[in-house]
């Protein structure tokens, strides 16, 4: 399916240095899938389910020479003490499936998606994510996950059973396996045959066989080698394990970190490891996630902000917020009132399930949480915005501003760039890609146009033999 040419973003001719001379910026869109930050209750804001939203989404995104459009995964739906949460997004589409419906209605834009290597097969989604790359013509990226809890097993055949460590060992296989199977297709396999649109295949075309601690398979690969000869490797590493499988197999890795000494750190920290695996230093690419509220002037965009946190945060997603790391059934507090006054319980039954949980000691976060309250005089729902908010590397400003952030934090190495998502879908980004994206082109940090052929080649990442 052909798509008409995307309209250009008016845009300012450069000043200053020469794009040569700059790093240039990642931008990744995201709409859906798992997310708090989305006011889903505003009447303007589009369906979970809904194809159309969706699309407006990415074609925003192409239109504002995005690289990639990415979409989490869910697969189940979050509980509270048993019961669905009011923030939780009901209906969520299968993501292959909505990441092919959007290869046909994109031309360039990189389709990148959360899958779970916990509860698939290889086979099945290394044949799944090579048809897609196929189809979007070199476009497929895979954000590789394991499963958070026995919660979400439940929804599956094999359960919960992995211990953390063996989720990961199941990962790096999983990958490798599928690494194995994109590759079964030699360099220069297939040759079309006389105008029917079949392939020749020689007789050892997508020949396999491995046996591992997890996987015991063997076969023939039925898709032929990808345009871009492997999708886009996508992990988000935070833990030592994390960040090793990461900077060992990844072409991008998500960051947590806002602040820039911290986020400096966890930087260099991944390309360090990444060269101690054989590969140079910056192939990995570091980006995290970050929204935006834009106004005229800094004031009125900080003014705007406090609306737009105040509808991101009910009263039950702050208790949400607080029992994800007291664990306790905090219902008899009043999210308007100071914080519990009760310690977590970090070791009983779980109140939220299902949802990622912040990690650490839960002891030492409540103190640190409590803190930080006394000094600023923050409600429950008020610590819950700080960090719903601002401590999401939310960009808030005039489009100036917020222009000037996002290209200092890449500059100065704190990432190669982010991947945004708008308090409002499907509409919200198409004011950053109209307010913010000339200003990024004009300091000559940020594309005017695509320049590759296939998601790598447009995230200036190296070249793998691909199909032909």
């Amino acid at each position: 399916m052909t798509t008409p040419p995307i309209p250009a973003v008016p845009h300012r001719p450069a000043t200053g240095r020469s794009p040569g001379t700059k790093r240039q910026i990642i931008l990744g869109a995201t709409g859906g899938g798992v997310n708090n930050g989305t006011i889903w209750a505003d009447p303007a804001a589009g369906s979970q389910i809904d194809f159309a939203p969706l699309r407006q989404i990415a074609q925003t995104a192409e239109r504002g020479r995005f690289h990639f459009f990415f979409t989490g995964e869910g697969l189940a739906l979050r509980e509270r003490s048993g019961r669905i949460f009011e923030h939780e997004v009901i209906g969520r589409p299968d993501t292959l499936t909505l990441l092919a419906a959007l290869a046909g209605v994109t031309s360039h834009l990189g389709l990148i998606g959360t899958l779970n290597s916990t509860f698939n097969e290889p086979y099945e989604l290394a044949r799944q994510l090579a048809s897609l790359d196929h189809l979007s013509g070199g476009r497929a990226g895979w954000n590789v996950v394991t499963s958070l809890d026995s919660f979400t097993g439940r929804n599956f055949r094999r359960g919960g059973f992995l211990t953390y460590p063996d989720r990961y060992t199941r990962a790096a296989e999983f990958l490798a396996l599928a690494r194995q199977l994109w590759e079964s297709w030699a360099v220069g396999e297939p040759a079309a045959d006389t105008g029917s649109g079949r392939f020749l295949a020689h007789a050892d075309a997508g020949a396999f066989a491995h046996e591992g601690q997890h996987f015991a398979v063997s076969g023939r690969f039925t898709v032929p080698r990808c345009p871009q000869g492997h999708p886009v490797i996508v992990q988000a590493g935070v833990s030592a394990q994390g960040r090793e499988f990461a900077a060992a197999g990844s072409d991008i890795v998500f960051s947590p970190h806002n602040v820039l000494a911290d986020a400096q750190e966890f930087y260099r920290d991944i390309q360090a490891r990444a060269v101690r695996n054989g590969r140079p230093e910056g192939e990995v690419k570091v980006l995290p996630g970050g929204s935006f509220v834009l106004g005229d002037s800094d004031a009125e965009a900080l003014e705007r902000y406090r609306e737009i946190a105040e509808n991101q945060v009910g009263a039950e997603s702050t208790l949400v917020f607080f029992e994800s790391v007291w664990n306790r059934d905090l219902s008899a507090y009043d999210p308007d009132g100071p914080l519990p006054d009760v310690e977590p319980e970090p070791d009983g039954p779980r109140v939220i399930a299902g949802g990622v949980g912040l990690g650490g000691d839960a002891f030492a976060v409540a103190r640190a949480w409590r803190a930080l309250a006394e000094e600023r005089g923050f409600t429950m729902r008020q610590l819950a915005t700080h960090f719903f908010g601002l401590g999401r590397n939310e960009f808030v400003g005039s489009p100036q501003t917020v222009a000037a952030h996002i290209d200092d934090f890449v500059q100065n190495r704190g990432s190669d760039g982010f991947i945004i998502g708008a308090h409002l879908n499907p509409t919200g980004l198409g004011e950053f890609v109209d307010r913010v994206i000339p200003l990024l082109q004009e300091r000559g940090s940020f594309h005017t146009e695509y320049t590759g052929a296939t998601l790598r080649e447009n995230l200036g990442l190296p070249a793998l033999p691909a199909a032909g």
